[in-house]
């Protein structure tokens, strides 16, 4: 009986997450900067997601510093092998006090083509601008089980069947450090119980949320790091794809 209340008071605080997340996507930019800052602070979430989500624009001190493209997707590449206690300690050793000395940046690659349109449907946008808050491109995000022509057609606001969409932002929310549901709520898509097939949880995307604020010259040695934690072997030009730990994810039906 007391599984069953414990259960039931998790449902209801997830419908209660979905509920606020779908009334700021459906009131836009009549929920002011500052609610949505408030609602970020009572949901766990980063102000700058839900300023997006409002229609808002996100003030420049809450953007991710310029990083090369190159070390981010090298970062986000080695972090996707850890399992989740090797991805606790890499937010960890990411969120090393402040006053660390950093590390020297290396020469920025070109700059990065941007893939979304002003004139994309409302989640293209949407999710746009989330990957834009971890200082992302989409060719720097993880393998996730998805192509990049689908990843660029989520962006550019092309439309997909239902089911097809179901399963992209089931793919999606985890290097976003999201939760399904919520994402499901701001794309205005229905719940379902069925069982999903992730490559990532929602436990990667907090270590990418942990490297928001770092340079690039940081973010190389959290990349090194990870590898360490990890033990993964390079493996030279041969790029295998990490297949996850989402299998293990302690609490995948809320990630």
């Amino acid at each position: 009986m007391r599984r069953f209340w414990r259960g039931l008071r998790a449902y209801s605080g997830r419908m209660e997450r979905a509920e606020i997340l779908r009334d700021l996507a459906a009131r836009g930019a009549d929920t002011n900067p500052a609610r949505c800052a408030e609602l970020a602070a009572r949901l766990g979430m980063l102000v700058p997601d839900l300023l997006v989500i409002a229609g808002h624009p996100v003030p420049a001190d809450l953007v991710p510093p310029e990083r090369d493209a190159r070390v981010m997707k090298e970062f986000a590449y080695r972090a996707s092998f850890c399992d989740h206690a090797q991805m606790a300690a890499l937010a960890d050793f990411i969120g090393l006090p402040p006053g660390a000395a950093p590390l020297p940046s290396l020469p920025p690659s070109a700059p990065r083509t941007v893939y979304w349109r002003p004139e994309s449907s409302y989640l293209a946008t949407v999710l746009g601008g989330l990957i834009r808050n971890r200082g992302f491109g989409p060719r720097e995000l993880p393998f996730m089980g998805l192509s990049m022509s689908t990843i660029f057609g989520l962006l550019s606001g092309r439309a997909a069947a239902h089911e097809h969409t179901w399963f992209q932002l089931s793919a999606m929310a985890g290097p976003l450090g999201w939760r399904f549901e919520d994402l499901l709520a701001v794309a205005g898509e229905p719940f379902s119980e069925r069982r999903r097939y992730v490559v990532h949880c929602h436990h990667l995307g907090q270590v990418f949320v942990a490297a928001i604020g770092l340079t690039t010259g940081q973010l190389a040695e959290a990349a090194r790091q990870a590898d360490r934690l990890s033990g993964r072997v390079s493996q030279g030009a041969w790029r295998p794809v990490s297949q996850g730990s989402a299998r293990e994810c302690p609490d995948l039906a809320e990630a």
